[in-house]
Protein backbone atom coordinates (compact mmCIF):
# COMPACT_ATOMS: atom_id res chain seq x y z
CA UNK A 1 0.00 0.00 0.00
CA UNK A 2 1.38 3.42 -0.97
CA UNK A 3 1.49 5.67 2.07
CA UNK A 4 0.69 9.37 2.03
CA UNK A 5 4.34 10.52 1.85
CA UNK A 6 5.12 8.24 -1.11
CA UNK A 7 2.00 9.50 -2.87
CA UNK A 8 2.99 13.09 -2.22
CA UNK A 9 6.52 12.57 -3.57
CA UNK A 10 5.12 10.90 -6.69
CA UNK A 11 2.75 13.83 -7.24
CA UNK A 12 5.52 16.39 -6.74
CA UNK A 13 7.82 14.62 -9.19
CA UNK A 14 5.24 15.16 -11.90
CA UNK A 15 4.73 18.87 -11.38
CA UNK A 16 7.99 20.38 -10.09
CA UNK A 17 9.92 22.66 -12.44
CA UNK A 18 12.89 23.15 -10.13
CA UNK A 19 13.93 23.00 -6.49
CA UNK A 20 16.44 24.82 -4.29
CA UNK A 21 17.92 23.28 -1.15
CA UNK A 22 19.59 25.40 1.50
CA UNK A 23 20.72 24.66 5.03
CA UNK A 24 19.70 28.25 5.86
CA UNK A 25 16.31 28.88 4.29
CA UNK A 26 14.49 31.82 5.87
CA UNK A 27 10.80 31.00 6.18
CA UNK A 28 8.04 32.76 8.14
CA UNK A 29 8.70 30.21 10.88
CA UNK A 30 12.39 31.07 11.07
CA UNK A 31 15.60 29.86 9.50
CA UNK A 32 15.79 26.10 8.77
CA UNK A 33 17.13 23.52 6.37
CA UNK A 34 14.50 23.37 3.66
CA UNK A 35 13.77 22.66 0.03
CA UNK A 36 11.78 25.20 -1.99
CA UNK A 37 9.75 23.53 -4.74
CA UNK A 38 8.74 25.67 -7.72
CA UNK A 39 6.26 25.39 -10.56
CA UNK A 40 5.09 28.00 -13.09
CA UNK A 41 6.81 30.81 -11.22
CA UNK A 42 5.26 29.94 -7.85
CA UNK A 43 6.43 28.21 -4.69
CA UNK A 44 4.29 25.10 -4.55
CA UNK A 45 5.71 23.90 -1.24
CA UNK A 46 8.54 24.11 1.26
CA UNK A 47 9.67 20.67 2.47
CA UNK A 48 12.48 19.14 4.46
CA UNK A 49 13.77 16.66 1.87
CA UNK A 50 14.17 16.70 -1.90
CA UNK A 51 11.43 14.60 -3.54
CA UNK A 52 12.44 12.06 -6.15
CA UNK A 53 11.79 13.06 -9.72
CA UNK A 54 13.23 14.34 -12.97
CA UNK A 55 13.74 18.03 -12.19
CA UNK A 56 16.81 20.17 -11.48
CA UNK A 57 17.84 20.67 -7.86
CA UNK A 58 20.11 23.54 -6.88
CA UNK A 59 21.92 22.80 -3.62
CA UNK A 60 23.32 26.05 -2.25
CA UNK A 61 24.70 24.51 0.95
CA UNK A 62 25.10 27.02 3.76
CA UNK A 63 24.31 30.04 1.62
CA UNK A 64 21.18 31.83 2.77
CA UNK A 65 18.01 31.29 0.73
CA UNK A 66 15.70 34.24 1.26
CA UNK A 67 12.68 35.74 -0.44
CA UNK A 68 13.64 38.29 -3.05
CA UNK A 69 14.18 41.78 -1.68
CA UNK A 70 11.38 44.32 -2.08
CA UNK A 71 12.37 47.99 -2.26
CA UNK A 72 9.37 50.32 -2.31
CA UNK A 73 11.40 53.55 -2.48
CA UNK A 74 13.35 53.94 -5.72
CA UNK A 75 13.82 56.89 -8.08
CA UNK A 76 14.47 55.70 -11.64
CA UNK A 77 13.79 59.05 -13.37
CA UNK A 78 12.63 57.74 -16.75
CA UNK A 79 11.20 59.19 -18.97
CA UNK A 80 12.62 62.68 -19.17
CA UNK A 81 15.70 62.41 -16.97
CA UNK A 82 17.15 59.11 -18.14
CA UNK A 83 20.62 60.68 -18.08
CA UNK A 84 20.26 60.51 -14.27
CA UNK A 85 19.17 56.86 -14.25
CA UNK A 86 16.84 54.67 -16.30
CA UNK A 87 14.84 51.46 -16.16
CA UNK A 88 17.60 49.45 -17.87
CA UNK A 89 20.41 50.44 -15.50
CA UNK A 90 18.34 50.66 -12.31
CA UNK A 91 16.60 47.30 -12.65
CA UNK A 92 19.82 45.62 -13.72
CA UNK A 93 21.50 46.94 -10.56
CA UNK A 94 18.51 45.78 -8.55
CA UNK A 95 18.75 42.26 -9.94
CA UNK A 96 22.47 42.09 -9.09
CA UNK A 97 21.56 43.11 -5.54
CA UNK A 98 18.88 40.45 -5.08
CA UNK A 99 15.96 42.88 -5.46
CA UNK A 100 13.12 41.10 -7.24
CA UNK A 101 10.48 43.82 -6.83
CA UNK A 102 10.70 47.57 -6.50
CA UNK A 103 8.25 50.45 -6.55
CA UNK A 104 9.28 53.56 -8.46
CA UNK A 105 8.60 57.06 -7.18
CA UNK A 106 6.51 59.60 -9.16
CA UNK A 107 9.50 61.94 -9.40
CA UNK A 108 12.15 62.61 -10.78
CA UNK A 109 10.79 61.58 -14.16
CA UNK A 110 9.53 64.23 -16.54
CA UNK A 111 6.60 64.41 -16.67
CA UNK A 112 6.09 63.55 -13.01
CA UNK A 113 3.53 60.81 -12.39
CA UNK A 114 0.68 63.01 -11.19
CA UNK A 115 -1.72 62.42 -14.11
CA UNK A 116 -2.98 59.45 -16.05
CA UNK A 117 -1.29 60.79 -19.17
CA UNK A 118 2.07 60.89 -17.40
CA UNK A 119 1.49 57.40 -15.98
CA UNK A 120 0.84 56.06 -19.47
CA UNK A 121 4.08 57.66 -20.67
CA UNK A 122 6.00 55.99 -17.85
CA UNK A 123 4.51 52.57 -18.61
CA UNK A 124 5.47 53.00 -22.25
CA UNK A 125 9.01 54.04 -21.30
CA UNK A 126 9.42 50.92 -19.15
CA UNK A 127 8.52 48.45 -21.89
CA UNK A 128 11.36 46.05 -22.69
CA UNK A 129 13.64 47.52 -20.04
CA UNK A 130 12.53 45.83 -16.83
CA UNK A 131 14.99 43.24 -15.54
CA UNK A 132 13.14 42.91 -12.24
CA UNK A 133 9.51 43.47 -11.26
CA UNK A 134 8.46 47.10 -10.94
CA UNK A 135 5.37 48.90 -9.66
CA UNK A 136 4.63 52.62 -9.50
CA UNK A 137 3.48 55.19 -6.98
CA UNK A 138 1.32 58.08 -8.13
CA UNK A 139 2.01 61.61 -6.95
CA UNK A 140 -0.08 64.07 -4.94
CA UNK A 141 0.53 67.74 -5.72
CA UNK A 142 -1.66 70.83 -5.29
CA UNK A 143 -4.65 70.70 -7.61
CA UNK A 144 -4.45 67.12 -8.91
CA UNK A 145 -7.08 65.57 -6.65
CA UNK A 146 -9.23 64.76 -9.70
CA UNK A 147 -6.45 62.50 -10.99
CA UNK A 148 -6.39 60.28 -7.90
CA UNK A 149 -9.21 57.88 -8.81
CA UNK A 150 -8.16 57.60 -12.49
CA UNK A 151 -4.61 56.77 -11.36
CA UNK A 152 -5.96 54.14 -8.99
CA UNK A 153 -7.97 52.65 -11.85
CA UNK A 154 -4.76 52.53 -13.89
CA UNK A 155 -3.13 50.43 -11.16
CA UNK A 156 -0.82 52.66 -9.12
CA UNK A 157 0.09 51.03 -5.80
CA UNK A 158 -0.41 54.19 -3.72
CA UNK A 159 0.60 57.84 -3.62
CA UNK A 160 3.55 60.00 -2.60
CA UNK A 161 3.52 63.59 -1.35
CA UNK A 162 6.11 66.08 -0.10
CA UNK A 163 5.62 68.55 2.73
CA UNK A 164 8.66 70.57 1.65
CA UNK A 165 10.16 71.39 -1.74
CA UNK A 166 10.90 68.14 -3.53
CA UNK A 167 13.85 69.45 -5.52
CA UNK A 168 11.74 69.13 -8.68
CA UNK A 169 9.68 72.20 -9.54
CA UNK A 170 7.08 70.09 -11.39
CA UNK A 171 6.39 68.25 -8.11
CA UNK A 172 5.53 71.00 -5.61
CA UNK A 173 4.85 70.24 -1.98
CA UNK A 174 1.33 69.94 -0.63
CA UNK A 175 -0.27 71.79 2.25
CA UNK A 176 -2.60 70.46 4.92
CA UNK A 177 -5.50 71.74 2.82
CA UNK A 178 -4.33 69.68 -0.15
CA UNK A 179 -4.02 66.57 2.00
CA UNK A 180 -7.54 67.07 3.34
CA UNK A 181 -8.81 66.75 -0.21
CA UNK A 182 -6.67 63.75 -1.11
CA UNK A 183 -6.63 61.56 1.98
CA UNK A 184 -10.36 60.68 2.12
CA UNK A 185 -10.19 59.45 -1.48
CA UNK A 186 -7.03 57.43 -0.91
CA UNK A 187 -8.46 56.00 2.32
CA UNK A 188 -11.67 54.94 0.55
CA UNK A 189 -9.62 52.79 -1.81
CA UNK A 190 -7.39 51.35 0.91
CA UNK A 191 -4.13 52.52 -0.64
CA UNK A 192 -1.20 54.05 1.27
CA UNK A 193 -0.09 57.67 1.24
CA UNK A 194 3.69 57.99 1.48
CA UNK A 195 4.94 61.30 2.83
CA UNK A 196 8.29 63.08 2.81
CA UNK A 197 8.01 64.64 6.24
CA UNK A 198 9.83 67.94 6.58
CA UNK A 199 8.08 71.23 7.36
CA UNK A 200 10.69 73.87 6.64
CA UNK A 201 11.01 77.17 8.45
CA UNK A 202 13.44 80.09 8.39
CA UNK A 203 16.39 78.10 9.67
CA UNK A 204 19.67 79.96 9.14
CA UNK A 205 21.45 79.01 5.92
CA UNK A 206 25.19 78.48 6.38
CA UNK A 207 27.87 80.73 4.88
CA UNK A 208 30.31 77.82 4.69
CA UNK A 209 28.65 75.29 2.41
CA UNK A 210 31.36 72.62 2.13
CA UNK A 211 30.81 71.16 5.59
CA UNK A 212 28.22 68.47 6.13
CA UNK A 213 27.61 69.67 9.68
CA UNK A 214 26.40 72.98 8.30
CA UNK A 215 24.07 71.28 5.86
CA UNK A 216 22.83 69.10 8.73
CA UNK A 217 22.10 72.19 10.81
CA UNK A 218 20.13 73.69 7.93
CA UNK A 219 17.62 70.78 8.04
CA UNK A 220 17.06 70.23 11.77
CA UNK A 221 15.18 67.37 13.34
CA UNK A 222 12.25 69.55 14.31
CA UNK A 223 11.37 69.92 10.61
CA UNK A 224 10.66 66.19 10.54
CA UNK A 225 9.05 66.08 13.96
CA UNK A 226 6.48 68.79 13.12
CA UNK A 227 5.64 67.16 9.79
CA UNK A 228 5.21 63.71 11.33
CA UNK A 229 2.96 65.15 14.04
CA UNK A 230 0.79 66.64 11.28
CA UNK A 231 0.58 63.34 9.41
CA UNK A 232 -0.30 61.40 12.56
CA UNK A 233 -3.15 63.81 13.22
CA UNK A 234 -4.46 63.50 9.65
CA UNK A 235 -3.96 59.72 9.66
CA UNK A 236 -6.22 59.47 12.68
CA UNK A 237 -8.80 61.88 11.32
CA UNK A 238 -9.21 60.18 7.94
CA UNK A 239 -8.17 56.62 8.86
CA UNK A 240 -5.90 56.74 5.82
CA UNK A 241 -2.96 54.36 5.57
CA UNK A 242 -0.04 56.73 6.11
CA UNK A 243 3.62 55.89 5.63
CA UNK A 244 6.57 57.98 6.79
CA UNK A 245 9.41 57.62 4.30
CA UNK A 246 13.14 57.74 5.17
CA UNK A 247 12.79 58.60 8.86
CA UNK A 248 16.00 60.19 10.12
CA UNK A 249 14.93 62.07 13.27
CA UNK A 250 15.01 59.80 16.30
CA UNK A 251 13.03 62.47 18.16
CA UNK A 252 9.92 61.26 16.29
CA UNK A 253 10.20 57.66 17.43
CA UNK A 254 8.04 58.22 20.50
CA UNK A 255 5.15 59.86 18.64
CA UNK A 256 5.21 57.13 15.97
CA UNK A 257 5.17 54.45 18.68
CA UNK A 258 2.21 56.09 20.44
CA UNK A 259 0.28 56.36 17.17
CA UNK A 260 0.83 52.66 16.51
CA UNK A 261 -0.24 51.79 20.05
CA UNK A 262 -3.51 53.59 19.34
CA UNK A 263 -4.00 51.32 16.35
CA UNK A 264 -3.59 53.98 13.68
CA UNK A 265 -2.74 52.71 10.17
CA UNK A 266 0.70 54.30 10.36
CA UNK A 267 4.01 52.83 9.23
CA UNK A 268 7.56 54.10 8.83
CA UNK A 269 10.77 53.23 7.04
CA UNK A 270 14.33 54.37 7.40
CA UNK A 271 17.20 54.18 4.92
CA UNK A 272 20.37 52.11 4.92
CA UNK A 273 22.48 55.28 4.92
CA UNK A 274 21.00 56.47 8.24
CA UNK A 275 21.95 53.14 9.80
CA UNK A 276 25.39 52.74 8.23
CA UNK A 277 26.88 56.25 8.27
CA UNK A 278 27.09 58.92 10.95
CA UNK A 279 27.36 62.67 10.42
CA UNK A 280 30.55 62.93 12.45
CA UNK A 281 32.36 60.77 9.89
CA UNK A 282 31.49 62.78 6.76
CA UNK A 283 34.47 64.76 5.51
CA UNK A 284 34.46 68.23 4.01
CA UNK A 285 33.10 68.43 0.47
CA UNK A 286 31.91 64.78 0.32
CA UNK A 287 28.61 65.59 -1.36
CA UNK A 288 28.00 61.96 -2.33
CA UNK A 289 26.65 61.69 1.24
CA UNK A 290 24.04 64.42 0.75
CA UNK A 291 20.43 63.36 1.12
CA UNK A 292 17.27 64.84 2.55
CA UNK A 293 16.64 64.51 5.41
CA UNK A 294 20.36 64.46 6.16
CA UNK A 295 22.44 61.72 7.72
CA UNK A 296 22.46 62.58 11.43
CA UNK A 297 24.76 62.03 14.38
CA UNK A 298 25.72 58.62 15.75
CA UNK A 299 23.68 59.08 18.95
CA UNK A 300 20.55 59.76 16.89
CA UNK A 301 21.21 56.85 14.55
CA UNK A 302 21.69 54.37 17.37
CA UNK A 303 18.18 55.27 18.49
CA UNK A 304 16.94 54.51 14.97
CA UNK A 305 18.52 51.07 15.26
CA UNK A 306 16.69 50.43 18.53
CA UNK A 307 13.37 51.53 17.02
CA UNK A 308 13.94 49.22 14.06
CA UNK A 309 14.63 46.27 16.36
CA UNK A 310 11.49 47.06 18.35
CA UNK A 311 9.31 47.24 15.24
CA UNK A 312 8.49 50.93 15.60
CA UNK A 313 10.28 51.42 12.31
CA UNK A 314 8.81 48.79 10.00
CA UNK A 315 11.50 48.28 7.37
CA UNK A 316 14.48 49.69 5.48
CA UNK A 317 14.44 51.05 1.91
CA UNK A 318 17.21 52.61 -0.16
CA UNK A 319 15.61 55.82 -1.47
CA UNK A 320 17.95 55.29 -4.44
CA UNK A 321 18.12 58.78 -5.99
CA UNK A 322 21.03 59.21 -8.39
CA UNK A 323 22.16 62.25 -10.36
CA UNK A 324 25.01 63.08 -12.78
CA UNK A 325 28.36 64.12 -11.27
CA UNK A 326 27.90 67.82 -11.98
CA UNK A 327 24.58 67.86 -10.12
CA UNK A 328 26.21 66.14 -7.15
CA UNK A 329 28.84 68.90 -7.12
CA UNK A 330 31.57 66.28 -7.18
CA UNK A 331 34.80 68.23 -7.07
CA UNK A 332 33.18 71.49 -5.99
CA UNK A 333 31.85 69.87 -2.82
CA UNK A 334 29.04 72.37 -2.15
CA UNK A 335 26.44 70.67 0.06
CA UNK A 336 23.87 73.42 -0.42
CA UNK A 337 23.97 73.20 -4.23
CA UNK A 338 24.43 69.44 -4.66
CA UNK A 339 21.53 67.15 -5.55
CA UNK A 340 20.25 65.41 -2.45
CA UNK A 341 20.19 61.73 -3.19
CA UNK A 342 22.24 58.60 -2.54
CA UNK A 343 22.88 55.85 -5.10
CA UNK A 344 22.64 52.53 -3.32
CA UNK A 345 20.11 50.23 -4.99
CA UNK A 346 22.57 47.44 -5.80
CA UNK A 347 23.96 47.37 -2.25
CA UNK A 348 20.72 47.32 -0.28
CA UNK A 349 21.38 43.92 1.29
CA UNK A 350 25.12 44.03 2.11
CA UNK A 351 25.00 47.57 3.52
CA UNK A 352 22.20 46.68 5.91
CA UNK A 353 23.71 43.31 6.85
CA UNK A 354 27.15 44.79 7.50
CA UNK A 355 25.65 47.26 9.95
CA UNK A 356 23.04 44.87 11.33
CA UNK A 357 25.45 42.15 12.37
CA UNK A 358 27.37 44.76 14.36
CA UNK A 359 24.13 45.62 16.16
CA UNK A 360 23.31 42.09 17.29
CA UNK A 361 20.78 41.38 14.55
CA UNK A 362 20.26 38.08 12.77
CA UNK A 363 19.36 36.71 9.35
CA UNK A 364 15.66 36.45 10.18
CA UNK A 365 15.71 40.20 10.83
CA UNK A 366 17.05 40.79 7.34
CA UNK A 367 14.15 38.92 5.76
CA UNK A 368 11.68 40.91 7.82
CA UNK A 369 13.22 44.34 7.09
CA UNK A 370 14.04 43.82 3.40
CA UNK A 371 11.38 41.38 2.18
CA UNK A 372 8.31 40.72 4.31
CA UNK A 373 7.50 44.17 5.70
CA UNK A 374 8.33 46.19 2.54
CA UNK A 375 5.97 43.96 0.52
CA UNK A 376 3.11 44.85 2.85
CA UNK A 377 3.20 48.58 2.08
CA UNK A 378 2.26 48.30 -1.63
CA UNK A 379 0.16 45.21 -0.88
CA UNK A 380 2.25 42.83 -2.96
CA UNK A 381 0.38 39.92 -1.44
CA UNK A 382 2.42 37.09 -2.97
CA UNK A 383 5.89 38.53 -2.49
CA UNK A 384 8.29 38.85 0.42
CA UNK A 385 8.05 35.38 1.93
CA UNK A 386 9.19 31.84 1.24
CA UNK A 387 5.88 30.07 1.68
CA UNK A 388 3.47 27.94 -0.32
CA UNK A 389 1.63 29.96 -2.95
CA UNK A 390 4.08 32.85 -3.00
CA UNK A 391 5.96 33.99 -6.08
CA UNK A 392 9.22 32.13 -6.64
CA UNK A 393 11.26 35.33 -6.45
CA UNK A 394 14.35 34.47 -4.41
CA UNK A 395 17.84 35.62 -3.49
CA UNK A 396 20.74 33.40 -2.44
CA UNK A 397 23.58 35.07 -0.58
CA UNK A 398 26.64 34.44 1.56
CA UNK A 399 26.53 36.45 4.80
CA UNK A 400 30.10 35.53 5.79
CA UNK A 401 31.76 36.63 2.54
CA UNK A 402 32.88 40.24 2.16
CA UNK A 403 33.80 42.42 -0.81
CA UNK A 404 35.03 45.93 -1.44
CA UNK A 405 32.79 48.19 -3.52
CA UNK A 406 34.53 49.37 -6.70
CA UNK A 407 33.27 51.16 -9.79
CA UNK A 408 33.64 48.12 -12.06
CA UNK A 409 30.92 46.20 -10.22
CA UNK A 410 28.37 49.04 -10.10
CA UNK A 411 25.46 48.71 -12.54
CA UNK A 412 23.81 52.05 -11.68
CA UNK A 413 24.16 54.55 -14.52
CA UNK A 414 26.53 56.70 -12.43
CA UNK A 415 29.22 55.26 -10.16
CA UNK A 416 28.83 57.96 -7.51
CA UNK A 417 28.01 56.43 -4.14
CA UNK A 418 29.22 56.93 -0.56
CA UNK A 419 29.70 53.17 -0.37
CA UNK A 420 32.60 53.23 -2.83
CA UNK A 421 35.64 51.47 -1.30
CA UNK A 422 33.58 50.28 1.69
CA UNK A 423 34.09 46.65 2.72
CA UNK A 424 30.67 45.06 2.94
CA UNK A 425 29.51 41.65 4.11
CA UNK A 426 26.85 39.70 2.24
CA UNK A 427 27.58 38.61 -1.33
CA UNK A 428 24.58 37.95 -3.57
CA UNK A 429 25.37 34.75 -5.45
CA UNK A 430 22.07 34.11 -7.25
CA UNK A 431 18.79 35.87 -7.98
CA UNK A 432 15.71 33.95 -9.12
CA UNK A 433 12.73 35.64 -10.74
CA UNK A 434 9.51 33.73 -11.27
CA UNK A 435 11.23 30.42 -10.60
CA UNK A 436 14.02 31.09 -13.10
CA UNK A 437 17.66 31.76 -12.23
CA UNK A 438 18.43 35.14 -13.82
CA UNK A 439 21.67 36.16 -12.04
CA UNK A 440 24.48 33.85 -11.00
CA UNK A 441 28.02 34.46 -9.72
CA UNK A 442 28.15 38.03 -11.00
CA UNK A 443 26.68 37.24 -14.42
CA UNK A 444 23.25 38.06 -15.84
CA UNK A 445 21.73 34.92 -17.33
CA UNK A 446 18.42 36.37 -18.48
CA UNK A 447 17.30 40.00 -18.79
CA UNK A 448 13.93 41.61 -19.57
CA UNK A 449 12.16 39.13 -17.31
CA UNK A 450 10.56 41.75 -15.07
CA UNK A 451 6.86 42.51 -14.98
CA UNK A 452 4.90 45.65 -14.15
CA UNK A 453 3.15 45.32 -10.80
CA UNK A 454 -0.35 46.82 -10.69
CA UNK A 455 -2.73 47.37 -7.80
CA UNK A 456 -5.35 44.65 -7.83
Amino acid sequence: MINFIDSLITTYSLIIDAAILSNRTITPGGMQRAVVLMKDGKIIDVVTEVPQGDFPVTDVGDNVLMAGIVDPHVHINEPGRTEWEGFHTATKAALAGGITALVEMPLNASPVTTTVKAFDEKIKAAQGKLHTNCGFWGGIIPGNQNEIVPLIEKGVLGFKAFLTHSGIDEFPNVTEADLRKAMPVIAKHGLPLLVHCELSDATHQPLTTHLHKNYLASRPKHWEDKAIALMIRLCEEFNCRTHIVHLSSADSIEQIAKAKQKGLPLSAETGQHYLYFNAEEIAEGRTEYKCAPPIREKKNNERLWQALKEGIIDFVATDHSPAPPDMKEIGAGDFMKAWGGISSLQFSLPVLWTAAKNHGCNLDDMAKWLCEKPAELPQLKWKGKIAKGYDADLVIWNPEQSFKVDTDMIHHKHKITPYLNEELYGVVTQTWLGGEKVFDAGKFLHLNKGHILYHE
